[in-house]
């Protein structure tokens, strides 16, 4: 049976790798379960990573989260089986999806699977990157201030 949309191939280390994240981030950290949680999460813009069953029916269901992830620029990672996903969770219902939000224990286990999707080192991951950008906010040049009104200004020759 083909699919009719193309998902990654995660290689099994990865697989093993995203779903401990899972179990450290469910811990102390923020987790969503399923289709409608994460598709929320990630239009808040609040995910850090997402994690997608490989064997949802029918697979109309996670069509549109890759795609989301891509335009909110949120890393996304396919394992296996739902079972995994619920079992990482610590639920007993299979779960298709996940986002984790807040990693917390898990944080570090999370930056690597990105770092292994994006090809990206450990360092270069998201998280490492906001004082980066508070850096860029702040303005280096003084604002020009406005000429009074009864004053004239000469041309420069």
């Amino acid at each position: 049976m083909s699919k009719s949309y193309v998902k990654f191939q995660v290689p099994k280390e990865v697989s093993e790798k995203t779903l401990e994240a899972i179990r450290l981030a469910k811990q102390n950290g923020s987790i969503k379960k399923g289709i409608n949680e994460v598709t929320k999460s990630v239009e808040r813009n609040l995910a850090t990573l997402v994690v997608i069953a490989e064997d949802v029916e029918p697979e109309e269901v996670v069509m549109h989260i890759p795609t989301l992830c891509e335009q909110k620029k949120i890393a996304f990672v396919y394992v296996p089986t739902k079972q995994e996903i619920g079992n990482a969770v610590g639920i007993n219902v299979p779960c298709s999806a996940i986002a984790i939000e807040k990693a917390g224990n898990g944080e570090q286990a999370v930056k690597e699977v990105i770092a292994k999707i994006s090809g990206k080192s450990a360092s270069e991951s998201k998280p490492s990157q906001k004082p980066e950008a508070k850096k860029e906010a702040k303005p280096d040049k003084p604002k020009p201030q406005k000429a009074e009104k009864g004053s004239q200004a000469t041309p420069a020759a």
